[in-house]
């Protein structure tokens, strides 16, 4: 579907909306009407309109049965992370068709966990794997292959192999990181068949670019409403392809906290809302580092010990 086919949209408009960046239907649909008014010079009303028709065309949500959902969840695969006492606060490893988000400090270990479970999901079932490849979506450009390298060789097996079935790509703006969402919907498409499909989609970090970009409390509710709609769009994905959502999330330190621990990860209300289950990452001595589940829908609160070693993720 082109621009033009849009109510609203004639050749002027879609060609002001394509200079601005719009260049789909899916950049539109997660675009806020105050932004098509600035790009386009159309009224308010009019931008509302083409934005909800985007959406209608972009299929976004939908109603799903209680039988439906009951043979998804029967489906549902486990992730190992490399460490028993992590799997074991998760219930044994990160669930398909669910977002986990890892968040800490810098150095707490989360870019860690994302490159140890780029190489897990390609592992069998039997070892705690979900034998498929994995997405990455990089917004700080942290993704390194020579540790993953490290990592593969760590399990034995075969780096040359295990690269191949990681596909990165970097983000360089919100707007980008939400539109790769939508592109790694149509790889996963490609790869449905392969005896790799994706089974993994990793966002790190998912709110990086929308703190940068979005300054300032005039801007929050339009930025809570892209994160929102962004995370929705991860989890989407992790419906259809029964694959692990795994993000992660950057902390702030709230200054008016006089007692307990001051950091709380951003994203508010919206990103602890749409997360599945929330760890809550520190530092501890040496190569330790302490995992605590701060959310989650079925388990209880609990903390776990890990190492960050050499090979990767262990006990």
């Amino acid at each position: 579907m082109d621009l033009e086919d849009l109510p609203g949209v004639g050749p002027a408009i879609a060609e002001k909306l394509r200079e601005g960046g719009y260049n789909s239907i899916e950049a539109i649909a997660v675009a806020s009407p105050a932004e098509l008014v600035a790009t386009a010079e159309i009224g308010e009303a009019t931008a509302a309109k083409i934005i909800n028709a985007a959406r209608e065309a972009a299929e976004i949500g939908g109603f799903e049965t209680g039988d439906r959902i009951l043979e998804r969840r029967s489906g549902v695969g486990k992730l190992t992370t490399g460490s028993k006492s992590l799997d074991s606060i998760l219930g044994g490893g990160l669930e398909t068709q669910a977002i986990t988000e890892f968040y800490g400090e810098f150095g707490s270990g989360k870019t860690q966990i994302a490159h140890q479970l780029a190489v897990n999901v390609q592992l069998p079932p039997a070892k705690g794997g979900l034998n498929g490849s994995v997405i990455i979506i990089d917004t700080e450009n942290t993704f390194r292959p020579e540790r993953i390298k490290n990592m593969a060789e760590g399990l034995g097996l075969d780096y040359t192999d295990v690269l191949k079935n990681i596909h990165v790509a970097r983000a360089f703006n919100s707007n980008h990181q939400i539109l790769l969402v939508d592109k790694a919907e149509k790889l996963a498409e490609e790869l449905k068949d392969t005896d790799k499909p994706v089974r993994l989609l990793i966002i790190d970090s998912s709110t990086a670019h929308f703190r940068s970009e979005y300054v300032g409390r005039g801007t929050l509710a339009d930025r809570q409403q892209k994160i929102n709609k962004h995370l929705h769009d991860a989890l989407r994905f992790g419906d259809l392809n029964n694959a692990v959502i795994m993000i992660t999330n950057q902390v702030q330190v709230r200054p008016d906290a006089f007692f307990g621990d001051p950091t709380r990860p951003i994203g508010g209300h919206i990103v602890g809302h749409t997360a599945t289950f929330r760890l809550y990452l520190r530092k501890s001595k040496g190569d330790k580092r302490i995992a605590r589940l701060v959310d989650s829908p079925n388990l209880p609160e609990a903390e776990a010990v890990f190492s960050v070693t050499t090979a990767g993720i262990r006990d």
